[in-house]
C-alpha cells in the first residue's frame, strides 16, 4: 500500500468516527465526574481520564461499525446526507478504506475492553455487566437493534446514559448513587431523541435495507412528537429529582436551555403534514437546533453539579 492510499485510509477512519459528535462521550461521562465531586468523592485523575478515553473509544466505534455496516448494506448509496444524518459520506468516496474502518472499529473496541478489565479488577465483578452490555450495544446496534424499534429507540439513550453516567460513576467511586442516577437520565432521554429525529430524513432508504425502528412505524410527524416528548422529559427530570433530593439546586442550571428545547419541541409537534410526503425542509434546522440543545443542556447539567460541590 502506498502512502498516499495509507493517508487516504487514515483520512476515512477518522471522518468515519464523526469527530464533530465525539464531544458527546465527555460530556456524559463528565456528570459522572462531577455528580461524584458533589457527593463529596475525589476520584483519581488518571481514573478520570480513562473512564473518559473509554467513552470516546466507544462511542468512536459505534459510528465506525456503522458507517462500515452502511457502506455493504448499500444504504450509502440510498441515503441523501445531511449534517445529522446519513453518514459521513467517507467509504462511498473511497470505497478501498473499507476494511481500515473496519479494522479500526474493532481496534476502537479492543481499547474500550482493555480500560475495562483494568476496572473490573480495581472496582469488581459489577463492572462486567457495565462491560457486556456496553460491548452488544456497540457491535448489535447497526446491524440487529435497528430492526427491534423499542430496542433501538432505547439503545442510544442507554449507552450514553445509564452506561456512561452511571457505569462511569461506579468505575470511579466503586458506588452508586442517586445523583449519577439523576443525572444519567438527561441524556438517556435526550440521547434517544436525537437518534429518533435523526432517522426520519432517512425512513425510505432504511426500510429498504430491512431497518424496522420507530421512526419507519410512526412517520415522521409521529416520530417527531414522540421525540419532543423525549426532550420534555429530560428537563422535567430536574425538578422531579430535586424536590426528592436526588439533585441539588445547581442542578436547575440546565433550565438556562428551556426555551430552546421549548422552541424545539414546539417545532417537532408542529411539523406540517407535506414531511409524509418527503418535504424534509421544515425538518433540518430543528435537526441542528437538538443537537445543540442537547450539548447545551449537557455542558450546563455538569456546570450546575460543579458549582453544587
Amino acid at each position: 500500500m502506498t502512502t498516499s492510499a495509507i493517508r487516504s485510509s487514515l483520512i476515512a477512519c477518522l471522518r468515519s468516527s464523526r469527530p464533530n459528535f465525539l464531544v458527546l462521550a465527555p460530556l456524559c461521562t463528565g456528570l459522572a465526574v462531577t455528580a461524584a465531586w458533589y457527593d463529596g468523592l475525589s476520584p483519581a485523575r488518571l481514573d478520570i481520564l480513562l473512564v473518559m478515553l473509554a467513552a470516546l473509544l466507544a462511542h468512536a466505534a459505534v459510528n465506525l461499525f456503522n458507517e462500515h455496516h452502511d457502506y455493504h448494506s448499500g444504504l450509502d448509496s440510498l441515503t441523501t446526507r445531511t449534517p445529522f444524518s446519513g453518514g459521513s459520506g467517507s467509504l462511498p468516496e473511497n470505497p478501498g478504506a473499507a476494511g481500515g474502518v473496519r479494522v479500526a472499529a474493532w481496534a476502537c473496541l479492543a481499547g474500550v475492553m482493555a480500560i475495562g478489565v483494568s476496572f473490573l479488577w480495581q472496582v469488581g465483578a459489577v463492572m462486567l455487566a457495565y462491560g457486556l452490555l456496553g460491548l452488544l450495544l456497540v457491535v448489535a446496534y447497526t446491524g440487529w437493534l435497528t430492526r427491534r424499534p423499542w430496542l433501538c429507540l432505547l439503545a442510544p439513550g442507554v449507552g450514553f446514559g445509564i452506561l456512561m453516567v452511571a457505569g462511569a460513576y461506579q468505575a470511579l467511586t466503586g458506588t452508586l448513587s442517586l445523583t449519577a442516577l439523576a443525572a444519567s437520565l438527561v441524556p438517556t432521554l435526550m440521547v434517544s431523541s436525537l437518534l429518533l429525529v435523526n432517522q426520519l430524513p432517512d425512513i425510505e432508504p432504511d426500510r429498504r435495507v430491512g431497518r424496522d425502528h420507530l421512526a419507519i412505524r410512526l412517520g415522521v410527524r409521529r416520530g417527531s412528537r414522540l421525540a419532543a416528548g423525549l426532550v420534555l422529559a429530560a428537563f422535567a427530570v430536574i425538578p422531579l429529582a430535586w424536590l426528592y433530593g436526588a439533585l441539588p439546586a445547581g442542578a436547575w442550571l440546565m433550565w438556562l436551555a428551556a426555551p430552546a428545547a421549548a422552541w424545539l419541541s414546539r417545532g417537532l409537534w408542529c411539523l406540517p403534514i407535506d414531511v409524509e410526503k418527503g418535504d424534509l425542509a421544515p425538518l433540518l434546522p430543528l435537526m441542528g437546533l437538538n443537537v445543540a440543545v442537547l450539548l447545551g443542556s449537557l455542558t450546563l447539567l455538569n456546570a450546575g453539579l460543579l458549582l453544587a460541590g
